[in-house]
């Protein structure tokens, strides 16, 4: 079940957490996708140095995948991830809150 959260907040939670509470929202919002069908690697991989690029990748795929999106925009909320974080966190959480019940 995906929970709907405010997009803003979240980043604001994890700049004033300094990045804790981003870290908590991916591992939610991963779980959350797997729960929906998403084929996304264990988040332990977050924290090795290179496969952590593979996992947000992976992520950003599992992201388009979940909010029925085409497969290239996969690639644009990774690029997105690498170039600005904050701006891929509240667009990814605003497709999530499309899919809230």
């Amino acid at each position: 079940m995906v929970k709907n959260r405010n997009p803003i907040l979240v980043v604001v939670l994890a700049i004033i957490t300094l990045g804790i509470y981003g870290i908590y929202w991916l591992y939610s919002t991963k779980k959350e996708m797997v729960e929906l069908g998403a084929s996304i690697p264990t988040f332990w991989l977050i924290i090795i140095p290179i496969v952590n690029i593979y996992w947000l990748y992976k992520y950003s795929v599992g992201t388009a995948q979940v909010a029925k999106k085409e497969s290239s925009m996969g690639l644009i909320y990774f690029l997105l991830w690498l170039v600005f974080a904050p701006a891929a966190m509240i667009l990814t959480q605003i497709e999530f809150n499309k899919l809230a019940v």
